[in-house]
């Protein structure tokens, strides 16, 4: 995922989150507003109960690998996702599957 396409600055991932239109699944929360910018961007936020730094980095070089499998950037929507440690419990095809359905929700809730 390209440095262009991330929600880097606390101030963006706030008013994402603020906008308090989530979609909630086992291990991950994803908060989505309209986007504001030319393309989608994407920020990931890993927390402290997953484990240490360098399981935490592994985490979310393993998200950004599902988003650039399964996430279109031309959509109409920035997107904040939160890793839960149940993300942990399962295996990386279990959590490539939900995140793909959270995307498809997401997708269907903008539309309307």
């Amino acid at each position: 995922m390209k440095k262009e396409y991330r929600v880097c600055k606390n101030y963006e991932f706030s008013s994402i989150i603020g906008q308090k239109k989530q979609v909630v699944s086992n291990s991950f929360v994803c908060y989505f507003e309209k986007r504001k910018e030319a393309h989608a961007r994407v920020g990931i936020s890993v927390g402290k109960k997953l484990g240490n730094a360098v399981q935490r980095n592994k985490v979310k070089r393993q998200v950004r690998s599902m988003i650039d499998h399964h996430f279109d950037f031309t959509c109409d929507f920035d997107l904040i996702l939160i890793v839960r440690p149940r993300y942990k419990n399962q295996n990386y095809l279990e959590n490539e599957t939900e995140l793909k359905t959270n995307i498809a929700r997401i997708e269907k809730r903008i539309k309307r």
